[in-house]
């Protein structure tokens, strides 16, 4: 039987994370996107499946999901936190995964602590702020309704509240899949823990300067990046850059997904994952 131990509590650089675990062996720390508003919850369902081969550790970061609120919110500290986390677990080297948003901090974490790095897994992600703007045109042209004041301050990281901010995340939802389901979205957005501090520091502080792609090339761990054709936020382009800079990686694109092929197309994602991680020496 699958050893699983959920809500957990682990106090790192000073935060309490909350965090599930599972299974034995080689430990997969995942990293989930949407700062302040991003939680463990489907990365956990996403990699559970692999706790039978492996350690599956999904935490919430500082000032999301359940876990305590504390600046700063910098890439840096965010790093640091699962690095701390990884030392205190004495997880020893781990396959890292992020998506989105966490697949920015997962580059910023191989480019740290890339020592203790088996490989990496990157989800729908982008290695630089350039493609925000392609992002913003994308939902003004959607023909779905838009603020774009609201949209704006979105971007900016200027949300005034959490109801502000689940509002204007409300509006944007229906780009995020293929085939949107308005029953299940509106479920989605009430499990959302809403944070507009986390989003706001993330967007106005970390966004402006945010640019690796010139030291892709120091990644040399294996790299899986997977990303769905009709990603409106983080394009296809972005994914490409990515696996065109790192060495050792390889692209596998979700003919039939937007942002998250993780649920949009499951058991090409189970199989892709499960691929990689056998292939690790």
């Amino acid at each position: 039987m699958i050893r699983i131990a959920e809500n957990q509590h682990i106090s790192v650089n000073g935060v309490e994370l909350v965090y599930n675990d599972a299974g034995e062996g080689t430990a997969i720390v995942t990293l989930h996107g949407g700062p302040g508003l991003g939680s463990r919850d489907n990365d956990w369902g996403s990699f559970l499946p692999f706790a039978d081969t492996h350690r599956v550790i999904s935490f919430d970061q500082r000032g999301n999901g359940e876990s305590e609120g504390l600046e700063p919110y910098s890439h840096e500290q965010f790093a640091a936190d699962v690095e701390g986390l990884r030392q205190q677990l004495e997880l020893g080297k781990i396959i890292l995964t992020g998506g989105s948003y966490g697949g920015f901090i997962a580059l910023e974490y191989a480019l740290r602590y890339q020592k203790h790095l088996h490989a990496i897994i990157l989800r729908d992600t982008a290695a630089s702020n350039a493609f925000q703007g392609i992002a913003k045109t994308r939902a003004l042209e959607s023909g779905l309704p838009m603020d774009q004041a609201a949209l704006d301050r979105l971007f900016d990281g200027r949300v005034r509240d959490d109801q502000e901010f689940c509002e204007s995340f409300g509006m944007i939802q229906p780009l995020y899949n293929v085939e949107y389901d308005p029953v299940a979205g509106a479920k989605q957005l009430a499990r959302i823990p809403f944070r507009f501090e986390t989003h706001n520091w993330a967007f106005s502080r970390n966004q402006p300067n945010y640019d690796i792609v010139t030291r892709l090339p120091e990644i040399r761990v294996p790299t899986l990046v997977i990303v769905g054709r009709h990603d409106w936020i983080t394009p296809l382009e972005a994914s490409e850059q990515i696996a065109h800079a790192i060495p050792n990686s390889q692209l596998v694109i979700f003919e039939n997904s937007g942002h998250s092929p993780q649920n949009e197309e499951r058991e090409k994602f189970l199989e892709t994952v499960n691929a990689f991680i056998s292939n690790l020496s």
